[in-house]
């Protein structure tokens, strides 16, 4: 992933109002990311613990969505939940349900999409071996770390996909690299 400013990702937001993505919390570190390891960038918000977001390519753009962390209740430690992106498994509360709101019309009526993700938003590091899950595991694969890559971005865009809905929605990069949004 190229690395990203704040400006960029606040001009991609998709699924929320202009106030909204000036109001999201963005993450100060940007500038010592590990881009070359990343194939999206997820954080949480630490101010408001219901609140995540992804940044992403998507369809010749920049793609920022704001996502909501379902309440959990009663998963212990004994109990286990897979990552719909990575396939990476955790204990207890080490994967979320993180829902975001549809783009456009769709969004304004209410309707919402939802994944299951692990709850750092490490999927690309955990896919790459360069983050080990606390004692939880990944699956044994035949597959590559590309081809898991390819499966976890895949997976990542037919998320996006369903929470773009209207390909109009997204406005492609320029070429000078400025990302815009309408």
């Amino acid at each position: 992933m190229e690395p990203l400013t704040e400006h960029d990702i606040r001009a991609a937001f998709v699924n929320c109002s202009r106030g909204e993505a000036q109001r999201a919390f963005v993450p100060r570190d940007l500038a010592e990311r590990r881009w070359p390891d990343l194939d999206f960038l997820g954080w949480r918000d630490p101010g408001a613990l219901d609140r995540a977001y992804i940044a992403a390519g998507h369809a010749g753009a920049l793609v920022a969505v704001s996502l909501r962390i379902a309440e959990q209740h009663g998963r212990g430690f004994r109990h286990r939940s897979m990552c719909s992106l990575c396939l990476t498994t955790h204990p207890g509360s080490g994967v979320s349900l993180m829902t975001g709101r549809r783009a456009g019309k769709a969004g304004r009526n209410g309707d919402s999409v939802g994944v299951y993700l692990c709850s750092d938003l490490g999927c690309s590091l955990y896919v790459r071996g360069l983050r080990k899950p606390g004692a939880g595991g990944r699956l044994d694969e035949t597959l590559t770390v590309e081809q898991q890559v390819d499966r976890l971005t895949g997976k990542l865009s037919a998320f996006l996909d369903r929470l773009v809905g209207d390909p109009t929605l997204v406005v492609p990069t320029p070429q000078d690299g400025s990302h815009q949004h309408d």
